[in-house]
């Protein structure tokens, strides 16, 4: 999923503590066993569609202030704040976008629009139930040229809104997503030797097992990423972005082959992001 980028997803998945620790370039390994290792390995390729059903959100809930005209996402990173009253203002420090407007539609709901170089990235409408316990999420995604992901995700209120502030304030705890464009679920990968390529959403990697970092094709954020073995059977992809590692995804093969399973964890803020796939081919 967009893991990578975490837009959709871990705004929406992404596609986000210390890190584990990487597998060591050199090893101890009895003859053979690296070979072996790489087969296992091999148990990751082909395509696998996300069960939108099994998405787990782990680690602090998100926060939003929006009150006297202004707007606040505390728990962005890094922090962000906007002036709530629709027109598109330029914002700093954000890899995807580098303006953004925010319209209050009404007393519970928000209409918010993201750009980069003058072009629309993101639509996203947010709506507080009428109990004000359920945020309400249906965005469209176009972070990626050429592709448009659409998609509804619900959080569930974790802390109160301030007195007199818009009812999305608060803390909210991401809970599912639904409806999320089909062709968008599924994540290729294929380990040949020591070379892992991988491609979805529109956008595609080829690296080398232990090797550099490499760009991630049809990512406008500049992002990086670098693969290893994790134990006999998984594969590690870090990201990196500026020189920094970012996050990393942990993707393990079942033992019988027919799914995988993907968690995804954010070292800015420790939160993680997880699924499991279906092979479908």
């Amino acid at each position: 999923m967009k893991a990578y980028v975490s837009t959709a997803l871990a705004v929406a998945l992404v596609l986000s503590a210390a890190a584990c620790k990487q597998q060591p370039a050199e090893t101890n390994m009895p003859a053979g066993a690296e070979a072996a290792a790489a087969a296992s390995l091999e148990a990751i390729n082909g395509t696998w569609k996300v069960d939108l059903a099994s998405l787990k959100f782990e680690g602090r809930p998100d926060e939003y202030s929006l009150k006297d005209g202004s707007y606040g996402c505390v728990t962005c990173t890094p922090p962000l704040t906007v002036a709530a009253d629709g027109a598109m203002h330029a914002v700093a420090d954000r890899p995807y976008y580098d303006a953004m407007s925010v319209k209050v539609v009404d007393d519970r709901t928000v209409e918010f629009r993201r750009q980069k170089g003058g072009k629309d990235v993101s639509v996203v409408t947010q709506s507080v139930s009428a109990d004000g316990n359920v945020l309400t999420t249906k965005f469209k995604d176009m972070t990626t040229p050429g592709q448009t992901i659409e998609g509804t995700s619900t959080a569930r209120r974790a802390g109160p809104a301030a007195a007199g502030a818009h009812a999305i304030s608060g803390q909210w705890k991401p809970d599912k997503i639904s409806d999320y464009t089909e062709e968008a679920q599924s994540l290729t990968f294929n380990v040949a030797g020591d070379t892992v390529t991988s491609s979805g959403q529109g956008q595609s990697y080829k690296a080398e097992l232990g090797g550099p970092a490499v760009p991630l094709e049809g990512d406008t954020g500049g992002t990086m990423i670098k693969v290893a073995r994790e134990g006999a059977s998984a594969l590690r992809e870090t990201q990196i972005r500026d020189g920094k590692e970012i996050g990393y995804s942990i993707i393990t093969p079942s033992a019988d082959g027919k799914t995988v399973s993907y968690v995804y964890t954010d070292n800015r803020d420790s939160t993680k992001t997880s699924w499991t796939g279906n092979k479908t081919a």
